[in-house]
Parts: C-alpha cells; structure tokens; sequence
C-alpha cells in the first residue's frame, strides 16, 4: 500500500529553507540544494504536514492598489500561496501555469458547487517589490490568470511572512551579467478552508496534473 509522507513542521522547516531557485542566470549558487519532496515509491505531489504553518500574517498590496490583509481575506477559504517574481524567465511563470490550468479544469468539476469553486484563493507575493509594482504585477497575471491575488509589498514584511513558512527570500541582486535575479524557496503551501492551516507543501516539480487531481480535495479541505 502506498503511503503518503507526513512530516512534522519543525523537520520540514529545516530542508525546505534548502529549497531555493534563482529564477535565472547569473547569480552565484542558483540550484536547489536540496528537495523536500513525497517519499520513495508514492505517487503524491503533495507533503501532508501533521503539524500545519500557521497563516502568515501579511498585509500587503494588491495588483489594484488596495491594502490587501492574508489571514482576513482568505479566512475560511481554500488558498494557494506562492512567492516568486515576474521577470523568473523559469520556475515562477511555470508554477503559475500550471495552478491557472488546473484551476479551470477544476471548473468542470461535477463533485463541487460554484461557490465550493469560487472560493479557491491562489496568491502569488512577490519577492521582487521594487521591480513589481501593483501595475506590473496585475498586467503579468493578467497575462496567467486574472484572478489570481497578486501582493506585493516592502521586502521585510514580505521576507518574514515567507520564512514563517519555511521559504527563504534573499533580497534581489545583480549578478555576473548584469541580470537582476530574485533567489527564493519555490514551494507552494496550500491551506485548508476548514482550519486555515497550511497543511500540504508542493514542490517544483508538481505538475498540470498534480494540481488538477488535487484541487477538488483542497477545496473541501480534505487530504489529497
């Protein structure tokens, strides 16, 4: 029988700050040193935490120019988070595609009502605030998934709020050719509209499919 792996917050912390990526080129020291991935021989993309992050608690702003607070906007509702940048020619656009199709292929869905699925939040922080405007970032989700919350705020609050979730955030830098890149954690943390934990950790590699299969669970708070 396969199994699903649960570890406790505090081991998952300590390998999933390792997880980083640059985005880009450039930048001494851009490959993920290390994986927190689902155990050998399970099929799941998904970490089950028996110990659930709690919500950050990040008040930033949104793609519209509006003080936009996480844990009142998305209390009770199933929520993505993922912090990247828009100028990540790689990981981040890829990550984004791939939760905006499986979001509307969760859409089709017979097993959920419309208001089970429209209250799926994804939110995407940006790690790069001073390249990322309101603007900037609403016109690159717009390009994604309009519906998606774009944040985007002053690097500190932003930086704490990612490393209450076990992701690190380096500051943006230029590296040897000249390219400003933003190294950060590249998990996606979903949490449960039952509790408002965030109770599954998805990596990098999580696929279209992943996510598709995943999301109705999600949505119902349930276990993947």
């Amino acid at each position: 029988m396969r199994t699903k792996k649960t570890l406790a917050a505090a081991a998952l912390l300590a390998a999933a700050v390792l997880t980083l990526s640059a985005c880009g080129t450039g930048v001494d020291g851009d490959k993920p040193v290390a994986e927190v991935s689902a155990e050998s021989g399970s099929n799941k993309a998904a970490t089950v935490l028996d110990q659930p992050f709690e919500k950050p608690d990040l008040v930033l702003t949104d793609t519209h120019g509006r003080k936009y607070d996480l844990r009142a906007q998305t209390k009770g509702k199933p929520t993505l988070v993922y912090f990247g940048y828009t100028h990540c020619p790689d990981v981040c656009p890829l990550t984004m595609n791939n939760l905006a199709v499986a979001r509307k292929e969760t859409e089709k869905s017979k097993e959920l009502t419309q208001a089970q699925k429209d209250s799926l939040r994804i939110v995407f922080v940006t790690t790069d605030p001073e390249r990322d405007t309101p603007a900037a970032l609403g016109k690159w989700l717009q390009g994604i998934d309009p519906d998606v919350v774009g944040l985007t705020g002053d690097f500190p609050t932003i930086q704490a709020g990612a490393r209450s979730l076990g992701i690190t955030v380096e500051a943006p830098r230029k590296g040897k050719d000249g390219k400003i890149a933003s190294t950060h954690g590249t998990q996606v943390i979903a949490f449960s509209p039952k509790t408002d934990g965030g109770y599954l950790l998805y990596g990098q590699d999580a696929t279209v499919d992943d996510y598709t299969k995943d999301l109705p669970k999600i949505i119902k708070g349930e276990n993947p």
